[in-house]
């Protein structure tokens, strides 16, 4: 095959990902979930309950690395390919050729032991301020943390177009410490002219044309390089045994084991974070299937999903008072017939229980105030689970082993003599 249909046919994958990416987010389609095999939900899934469909998907996107290294960054990763648009835009618009670029910084290898050491020990609080998926969540749903790293991106891209994901990303330096033993690479061959396209072309500032060099880590494998050479002088393949060189230096193995040592000691953090987290945080009413707040507040990437799918749009985004989403009954209830969030979570934060264990799931409790109740008998009718019970005309009495918190009943009481209280943690009836 010609090289140069290669970027073509990246180039189109990379599209139909994004806009499936655009379509999940917005809740308006989603028949594949494309966000069940972005890295971080699948490790996630792993650590948080086993799932043995995560074990598989790891070990697919771990093989292929393997052997096409980081292909997932300009393929599979909506943010980064995100930034790639921009970049293409910026391009456009001020025809730029030529820009600084960065190379290979070790200060991402102490950042990634930051974030993953506290993500092993047991909390995703400080890796979804990171992590490119959850940030793509969090920019396309106008969270506040997703609008500043958009603005930070768009600041960063006109400096040096994929520097996030080449020195800053934890997947990213993740998947390149694996691309580096990859068996396809892009290398440069001996018809190489030395015109220094490719080098111009390059997002993630790999190339050294004048050296004929390439840092496979850092290369995102956008495939440009292919399409502009004129001469066949760059290639992606298995490269010649003389090209590849693993000669450890000095300074990287001091760097590696001090990386290995900043890891060890996040992991014992994170696992303090993850036993105080919620200790000062009130009480609040969680979808269905994330358990208690404890354990949401340390599993949820807040990418938001859930709350762009949920049909009543009861899931609210993280606030001043809960730093993950959780349920507000304010304008609407929770549907007896819906379990789209389970679904749709690719993290396993919320679990994926079935329609018929969530109904049968106590997320909250409710309360009739009698001083206020004017007996009209609508909670009775409406509450799913018959859990109101009215009698010969009396006022309605709430049978508490039944309620499961949906909030119905509130939602259809128009004197609002029915309040939906917090419970600590959520069980199947």
């Amino acid at each position: 095959m010609n090289q140069k249909h290669l970027y073509k046919i990246r180039l189109t994958i990379a599209g139909v990902v994004f806009t499936l990416a655009i379509a999940g987010f917005l809740g308006t389609f989603y028949p594949i979930k494309i966000f069940n095999i972005q890295i971080l939900p699948v490790l996630q899934r792993v650590i948080t309950d086993f799932s043995i469909t995560a074990v598989i998907l790891l070990i697919i996107l771990s093989v292929i690395t393997f052997l096409c290294g980081r292909i997932y960054c300009s393929v599979i990763c909506p943010f980064g390919i995100l930034q790639e648009i921009i970049g293409f835009i910026k391009t456009k618009i001020h025809k730029v050729k030529n820009q600084k670029r960065l190379g290979n910084f070790p200060l991402k290898y102490f950042i990634a032991a930051i974030v993953w050491g506290i993500f092993i020990g047991g909390s995703s609080l400080v890796i979804r301020y990171i992590d490119p998926y959850s940030l793509f969540g969090s920019a396309l749903t106008l969270s506040a943390v997703g609008i500043a790293a958009l603005i930070i991106v768009l600041v960063v891209v006109m400096f040096s177009d994929r520097i996030f994901c080449t020195n800053f990303c934890p997947v990213g330096t993740l998947l390149g410490i694996i691309s580096k033993f990859s068996l396809f690479k892009i290398y440069i061959t001996k018809d190489c002219v030395s015109c220094g396209n490719c080098e111009k072309i390059c997002l993630s500032g790999c190339i050294n044309s004048k050296d004929k060099k390439i840092d496979n880590e850092i290369c995102i494998k956008c495939l440009k390089c292919l399409n502009v050479c004129p001469k066949g002088g760059i290639n992606y393949g298995i490269a010649p045994k003389n090209s590849i060189k693993f000669n450890l230096k000095r300074r990287q193995i001091i760097i590696g084991g001090t990386a290995l040592l900043l890891l060890g000691a996040m992991v014992k953090a994170g696992i303090e974070i993850k036993d105080k987290i919620a200790e000062k945080i009130k009480d609040i009413i969680l979808p269905p299937g994330a358990g208690d707040k404890e354990r949401f507040l340390n599993k949820c990437l807040n990418c938001n999903l859930c709350v762009t799918n949920c049909p009543n749009k009861i899931i609210k985004k993280a606030d001043q008072n809960y730093e993950a989403v959780h349920i507000d009954y304010t304008n609407s209830f929770c549907k007896f017939d819906c379990n789209e969030c389970a679904k749709v979570c690719p993290s396993g934060a919320i679990k994926k229980i079935t329609l018929e264990e969530k109904q049968k799931t106590r997320i909250a409790m409710a309360m009739i105030k009698e001083d206020t109740c004017i007996n009209c008998g609508i909670c009775e009718s409406i509450c799913p689970v018959h859990a109101i019970i009215r009698e010969n005309g009396k006022p309605p009495v709430l049978n508490a082993a039944k309620c499961i918190g949906c909030g119905a009943c509130k939602n259809a009481c128009y004197s609002g003599a029915i309040e939906i209280f917090e419970i600590k943690e959520q069980k199947i009836l």
